[in-house]
């Protein structure tokens, strides 16, 4: 049922102040907080009604109360008012992205923003190639600064984007003829079998191979070539931070999600369901139905390159994070990040889209 005014502000208060304080509160707190002039009698059986309705819960070691989940999820989506970065914050983000222009770069860079502006987890997810799939077609798409958006397609529809640079400048007649060059001679191929070929017909290279023959294995050889971070996945920083946050200090309790990082697969998937939805996604502890993730919070926003969706960045915290600070950290990131990488080193662009 609805919550009435009285209870929506108290829910209210309730979260904000355990997100601050990360202990339970008790109705004489509320009281004092809340702003409206109810008695402790009073708030003490609408925290009842709240309790009942699974919004909040009662420690057994205390006389105070505390969020559920659902309690978060009603917080975040009706009665949460996301407060505007700090005007530094924002320059310490357009900066630090202007300043990188190498694409993998600008994908580290984020990450590490968004780690030092939230203290907390910074991720940026990466394309992903199933190398056990089959391919079916591949795009060559002109970017700005000597920069290509390869999209790789497999058999089973699955899409992958990724940035490759280039020694010189390219048409959009020479990509189109490579890359249907090289979708005549490879679909239908494995991709671990293709990455053989590539490399195969790279070392057999000579001067009299046909120029556009040369220029698709070249292109294609980088796409599928492996990343810096050591394999398709995602960027991650700030891991330690969570370790300073006395819910999760306990290095038992972080265990299992500094091996997700390295596992990788749960985390990814995550992502990639974020990456088909538009706007700011909020997974709150089990919500995002990963037994590991049970105890955090992530939140995550798609980022895209001249208008195409090519990745997912977010922040991993616990589930008292400070969500009307972390959402527009996370929202600004990717706008930045996808100016960024369709704009090269051109700030102008970030500072006249508002950022």
């Amino acid at each position: 049922m609805p919550l009435s005014v009285r209870a929506e502000q108290l829910l209210k208060t309730l979260v904000e102040r355990y997100i601050a304080d990360g202990q339970p509160v008790g109705s004489r707190t509320l009281a004092r907080a809340c702003g409206m002039d109810l008695s402790p009698a009073t708030i003490r059986n609408i925290m009842a009604d709240l309790e009942e309705m699974g919004l909040v819960v009662s420690p057994h070691t205390s006389a105070g109360r505390m969020p559920t989940q659902r309690g978060y999820r009603v917080f975040v989506d009706t009665l949460l008012k996301v407060q505007p970065l700090a005007s530094g914050e924002v320059r310490k983000l357009r900066e630090e992205l202007c300043s990188t222009q190498d694409p993998q770069g600008l994908i580290e860079c984020a990450s590490q923003l968004l780690s030092e502006v939230s203290r907390l987890t910074g991720i940026v997810m990466l394309p992903r190639r199933d190398e056990q799939g089959t391919f079916r077609q591949i795009e060559f798409i002109v970017l700005s600064g000597r920069r290509i958006l390869v999209i790789t397609v497999t058999e089973d529809g699955q899409v992958h984007n990724r940035i490759i640079t280039t020694e010189r400048d390219y048409t959009a007649a020479e990509l189109t003829e490579a890359a249907n060059y090289f979708n005549e001679t490879y679909s239908g191929i494995g991709l671990s079998e293709v990455k053989r070929v590539l490399l195969r017909e790279m070392q057999q290279a000579s001067d009299d191979m046909q120029r556009i023959m040369r220029l698709a294995v070249t292109m294609a050889r980088q796409a599928f070539g492996p990343d810096r971070e050591g394999g398709d996945g995602f960027v991650v920083r700030g891991e330690s931070n969570l370790m300073d946050i006395p819910d999760l200090g306990d290095i038992r309790t972080l265990r299992p999600l500094f091996d997700a990082f390295n596992t990788k697969r749960d985390l990814l998937h995550l992502l990639e369901r974020s990456l088909r939805t538009s706007g700011v996604k909020i997974f709150i502890g089990a919500e995002s139905g990963y037994e590991v993730l049970k105890e955090y919070s992530v939140v995550t926003a798609p980022y895209s390159i001249d208008g195409h969706l090519v990745g997912t960045l977010g922040v991993i915290g616990p589930t008292r994070m400070s969500y009307e600070h972390v959402i527009p950290i996370v929202d600004i990131t990717a706008r930045l990040l996808s100016s960024a990488l369709s704009s090269g080193e051109r700030p102008d662009r970030l500072e006249s889209a508002g950022l």
